[in-house]
């Protein structure tokens, strides 16, 4: 029989969503809202009937690593007041008077968890009671379940150690999560756990090899022996290989090992150790994290490959990850090209790859499975050949032989800029986006369903920024934006005006929470017919004598947020969108704009894992941000955007993308990131995040008072501007108002504006 990881939890309609804004807004109360989540995960269970076990407890209702900090008891102090799912969602957004817990991307994914911070002080009272209640539901809807849990070496990794020695802290947390595999030991004679250990893929040398003075190597092989005299153990890496610690992991009692053999291919080299143990092996093979109908027969190949050294009854075809990272199911996908269509698998479909593929491997071609197999084959087949994938202008592009350097030295721009735009220290301005209300929601979607002309749609759109370019200019904004009303988000705009992407209806996936995006999908050569932004640029600065920024988001972010083809390399696709963003740029600047902002916001998700994997991605990153900005003359200023990222082992690499000016997550973490610019001797001008977008409590003035002046103890003011964590377009009105009057206001206290 065959497994997987995770399935998506947000609902084919993306129901979770709906339920859980409807509670933060009170339009429906706690029951309402576990009803929803019970139908949800009723009728995932159902799709998932035919594999060996349904997972349970990859549902969330906000983060899965928050879920486990909640059941360890990993409480902040400032939490403490709060029960239940009060307390639950405070740690995750905040409270009117608590900082919610920090954010960051899990590993290089685009989903962000919620970071635990863990304390010597901390009781560690273990609730067991969510997980308890969905395993029996599937047991009494009759199902098999298995419990999916983040693994105590991740979940440890991962977190924040706000006080105390880390042998100490992991001592308590450790004993916190035995008692809990204790507790739900109780559930089954022999119960079933999948503990997810991603960290493993990342090699000894860049995780585990810092946190040795807390768990050392053995230590892993001691807690898996321990844990699997309790319960039977499988345990689960993925994102890449984990050789290193495969080897580790085998001398232990686990039942079971999952491995990732798509974007771990070298796994295969465990494979003759695997076999000389007598434990069973889950080929993850179908890829969780991308769009694309798998190629089986090349699957199978492996597998067969893998059974050679390892008798098949020991082994069962997987999925690489979770299918958290995939879209629910293309069964309404009905306007999308029906041929680029059937290249596409979202996680139903997979769900039946993973049963196809197990049913040849284990069986071969029958009757029963013959036709679904030449389907496959067939579809994959035209695809390889189809006509709308290969461009070939767009390949000679491709060769140009360009200096992506910019013409002028930072320390000469600069001087340049500072003159010509005239802006002082402190300079005020926001990340970009302004709320993307439902009026405005509704006046895109009536203009895409033709029921309003373009007229109406550009009068529409000019009146919101008419809107926003009058508040911003009330409060003593210093450098404007246009508040992006006309695009529904900050990649799928771009995508929808260049060849190569292709839209879904509603392949959403979840980025953190409540929030979910539509990836745009690029499925051949990408090129640029025709300017993007400059119409409502040149409008939005024709409002104003202030500054109006230029928005775009860079090739990287595109790339990685983006379900990418996969017969080309992927930085082959990435240069190809910064030829197109480079374009852009020229048509802003020689259209007036002086100050263009080329968002990288996903620019460290993409990085390998793997140390040894670093450069090369690094290498062409770097150089396809490079080619889309170097074509700035030095009068324009070239600002770039990261949020929720550490920048401790990137920060050279920040250096040498040569923006004029960096704006950056900070509010949730002090000015612990800003010293690590201080620490290389960053020149460049930086934008520190004052407060944090991702939760509605709106900051007082006081409150922006202090954080400006942690980021003055690093950084002069000369150096640095004032802006929000991150986009606003997730947030309401009354809450960007009042929030954003504060934060100039705040500014003001430190200048004579």
């Amino acid at each position: 029989m065959a497994i997987i990881t995770g399935f998506p939890r947000i609902g084919k309609n993306r129901e979770l969503k709906k339920a859980l804004e409807g509670f933060w807004a009170k339009k429906i109360d706690e029951t309402a809202l576990h009803n929803v989540a019970k139908e949800l995960r009723k009728a995932h269970w159902e799709i998932q009937k035919n594999l060996e076990f349904v997972s349970v407890n990859d549902f969330s209702y906000y983060d899965n690593m928050l879920d486990l900090a909640y059941s360890l008891g990993a409480i902040p102090e400032r939490f403490k007041p709060y029960k239940d799912l009060e307390l639950y969602f405070g740690m995750a957004r905040g409270t009117n008077d608590a900082i919610a817990c920090e954010m960051t991307k899990w590993f290089n994914t685009n989903y962000h968890y919620v970071v635990p911070e863990l304390s010597i002080d901390d009781e560690y009272k273990i609730d067991a009671s969510w997980i308890i209640a969905q395993y029996n539901e599937a047991k009494e809807l009759g199902y098999k379940p298995k419990i999916n849990l983040i693994g105590l070496f991740t979940f440890f990794a991962l977190s924040k150690i706000v006080k105390g020695n880390p042998k100490d802290v992991f001592r308590k947390v450790k004993s916190a999560y035995f008692e809990l595999i204790e507790e739900l030991e109780k559930l089954d004679s022999n119960i079933v756990i999948e503990f997810s250990e991603p960290i493993f893929a990342c090699g000894i040398d860049k995780k585990l090899g810092d946190l040795q003075c807390i768990y050392e190597i053995p230590a892993i092989e001691c807690i898996y022996n321990h844990l699997s005299k309790k319960v039977k153990t499988i345990v689960t890496t993925f994102f890449e290989h984990s050789t290193e610690l495969t080897e580790i992991l085998l001398k232990t009692d686990i039942y079971g090992l999952g491995l990732d053999f798509v974007y771990g291919k070298k796994n295969i080299d465990s494979i003759e150790k695997i076999a000389k143990t007598n434990k069973i092996l889950y080929i993850g093979i179908i890829d969780g994290r991308n769009i694309w109908r798998s190629d089986l027969e090349t699957k199978l190949e492996i597998c067969n490959k893998i059974a050679h050294k390892i008798p098949k009854e020991r082994l069962f075809i997987s999925s690489s990850c979770s299918l958290l990272h995939s879209p629910f199911s293309k069964e309404s996908e009905v306007k999308m090209d029906k041929e680029i269509l059937s290249w596409q698998c979202y996680a139903v479909e997979k769900v039946d790859e993973i049963l196809l593929l197990e049913s040849v491997f284990k069986n071969g071609i029958t009757e029963a499975n013959e036709e679904k197999w030449e389907e496959s084959k067939n579809i994959n087949h035209h695809r390889k050949h189809s006509s709308k994938i290969h461009k070939k202008d767009v390949q000679n592009r491709l060769k140009e032989n360009i200096n992506i350097n910019r013409s002028e030295e930072f320390v000469d721009r600069i001087a340049i800029q500072k003159e010509e735009l005239g802006y002082e220290s402190l300079a005020t301005t926001t990340i970009g986006s302004f709320p993307q209300t439902p009026e405005l929601r509704a006046l895109r979607s009536k203009y895409k369903k033709n029921e309003i002309s373009k007229d109406d749609y550009d009068n529409g759109i000019k009146e919101y920024i008419k809107d926003c370019v009058r508040f911003q200019e009330e409060i003593g904004l210093d450098i404007l934006v246009h508040g992006e009303p006309e695009r529904n988000d900050m990649v799928e705009y771009f995508g929808e005006q260049m060849e190569g992407f292709v839209f879904s209806q509603n392949a959403w996936v979840q980025s953190y929470g409540s929030r979910c995006v539509k990836p745009p999908i690029i499925y051949g050569d990408v090129s640029r017919p025709k300017p993007m932004t400059l119409e409502w640029s040149k409008y939005a600065q024709s409002l104003t004598n202030k500054i109006m920024k230029g928005m775009l988001t860079g090739p990287v972010t595109i790339l990685n947020w983006s379900f990418v083809r996969d017969d080309v390399e992927r930085k082959e696709v990435c240069k190809q969108i910064a030829f197109a963003i480079r374009d852009e740029i020229n048509d802003l600047q020689n259209g007036g704009i002086k100050i263009i902002q080329v968002d990288e916001a996903a620019f460290k998700e993409g990085y390998p894992l793997r140390a040894e994997n670093i450069k090369e991605y690094e290498t062409w990153a770097l150089e396809c941000f490079k080619l889309s900005t170097s074509i700035a003359k030095p009068n324009t200023q070239i600002h770039t955007h990261m949020c929720y990222s550490e920048f401790n082992d990137i920060i050279k690499t920040i250096e040498d993308m040569d923006a004029d000016v960096i704006s950056i997550e900070c509010a949730r973490s002090g000015n612990s990131l800003l010293k690590i610019f201080k620490d290389i001797g960053y020149t460049h001008e930086i934008g520190p995040g004052v407060y944090d977008i991702h939760s509605p409590r709106i900051p007082s003035v006081d409150e922006m008072v202090e954080q400006i002046k942690l980021l003055l103890e690093v950084l002069p003011k000369e150096q640095l501007w004032i802006n929000p964590d991150c986009g606003l377009k997730t947030r309401k009105w009354e809450e960007v108002k009042p929030a954003l009057k504060n934060m100039v206001e705040a500014v003001r206290q430190f200048t004579n504006k």
